[in-house]
């Protein structure tokens, strides 16, 4: 099936080419079997794997290592990782009078990705599921580039034949140079593409997203509440009874302080008196 659909792109693209050549020229047969060879060779499948997976696991951290240790038995690579906790609830108790108990409710969730070769893809996910408490998604794609493989190959034989020609034709006063500077850019995107194809066909991306069951955390923590330091009942009475004595004392010697104003009160008061006696005696 992969070799017809070869042999068809390359009969549209002698189509194409034929219906673009202002001479009218008919390819050679040198011509024909050289893109005969290319489709030929090309006619293996460029099958590109990727695999996904989600499961739970006792614990991530533990697996994140047996991962790792897995992927390079296997002679795949590590592209990426992450760990993260996320804190559902915290709540910190009394413990002693100068530490807390402090309970942290989380979860712990691990990722990886990772590039393994292809043809190891099953087996390895089979290995996967077998350190998992309970598998909640797998999933395996299956992309096949076979025919862009092709074309990409068919357009870069075009482009050095049109190189050729160019290179044979050029002057100085023709643009030959930059159009052909332009088609061997092309031809190295399309190169590198199908490097690109080929390594993608060879070592498959995996996906894999783990995690672990919710886990209470318990740590004694120094109290932070500074009310909880202060002193007991009677040490605290004591004081405030050896206080009131100083601040009694204070108040002494601010009267001394006011002694003159606390004559001129009395005077007054006094003076008031015979005043009023007086005036009640004319009454």
């Amino acid at each position: 099936m992969k070799k017809y659909l070869a042999y068809c792109a390359v009969a549209l693209l002698f189509v194409a080419c034929n219906q673009g050549n202002k001479s009218h020229r008919e390819p050679t047969s040198d011509a024909v079997d050289s893109l005969a060879e290319i489709a030929d060779s090309s006619s293996s499948e460029k099958i590109i794997k990727t695999a996904d997976m989600r499961f739970r696991v006792k614990n991530v951290q533990q697996t994140k290592v047996k991962l790792g240790e897995l992927i390079k038995a296997e002679g795949g690579t590590l592209a990426e990782f992450s760990i993260h906790s996320d804190v559902y609830q915290s709540e910190k108790v009394r413990y002693s009078t100068d530490s807390l108990l402090e309970l942290t409710s989380y979860r712990t969730e691990g990722s990886i990705v990772a590039k393994v070769p292809a043809d190891k893809l099953d087996e390895f996910t089979n290995r996967v599921a077998g350190m998992a408490v309970f598998v909640d998604q797998q999933s395996m794609k299956f992309d096949d580039q076979s025919i862009a493989y092709l074309s990409n190959q068919l357009k870069n034989q075009n482009r050095v034949e049109a190189v050729k020609q160019l290179n044979k034709n050029a002057n100085k006063k023709s643009n030959n140079v930059e159009t052909a500077l332009e088609l061997k850019d092309d031809y190295v995107d399309q190169k590198i593409q199908n490097m690109r194809i080929n390594e993608r066909v060879k070592y498959s991306d995996i996906t894999l997203s783990f995690y672990q069951d919710n886990t209470v955390k318990k740590l004694v923590v120094g109290n932070d509440n500074l009310s909880d330091y202060r002193p007991s009942f009677f040490r605290r009475l004591g004081l405030n009874i050896q206080n009131g004595w100083v601040i009694f004392m204070e108040f002494l010697l601010l009267l001394a302080n006011l002694w003159m104003l606390i004559l001129l009160v009395i005077a007054g008061f006094f003076a008031f008196s015979v005043y009023r006696k007086r005036r009640n005696a004319k009454a």
